[in-house]
């Protein structure tokens, strides 16, 4: 069996407000919890636990592949709730998208700090 991605652990400030904020751009599935975790799945079985580690949050990028539709809706959302986005990943260029990679592309920071990443093209 070849290897497959199966879960990562995402360190937050606050377990359920960082999974619904991910539920809510991803439109991820909610998942059973347990332990120190708050769960959400992916597309492909792909689950994200969320746990609230007792040290100092790291930032880390998380990119994610969607399709143009998921991609707009996605979008609206960020805009909607006034979340800052920038078309690259130094934040030099304020509110916009990037259409690099042949598709589209947007970075912005979850609830606990981490750098988000979505983008309809994979880069390879």
């Amino acid at each position: 069996m070849p290897a497959l991605f199966n879960h990562t652990i995402i360190a937050s400030i606050d377990r359920a407000v960082s999974a619904e904020f991910y539920r809510s751009i991803l439109e991820a599935d909610e998942a059973p919890n347990w332990g120190p975790f708050t769960n959400l799945t992916l597309d492909g079985g792909v689950m994200l636990q969320f746990a609230e580690p007792p040290v100092e949050i790291q930032m880390q990028h998380y990119a994610f592949l969607v399709d143009d539709q998921h991609f707009d809706r996605a979008y609206q959302r960020l805009v909607s709730a006034g979340v800052e986005h920038w078309a690259d990943p130094q934040m030099t260029r304020p509110g916009e998208t990037n259409t690099e990679h042949g598709g589209r592309g947007v970075y912005f920071k979850d609830p606990s700090g981490h750098a988000l990443e979505l983008i309809t093209k994979p880069y390879f």
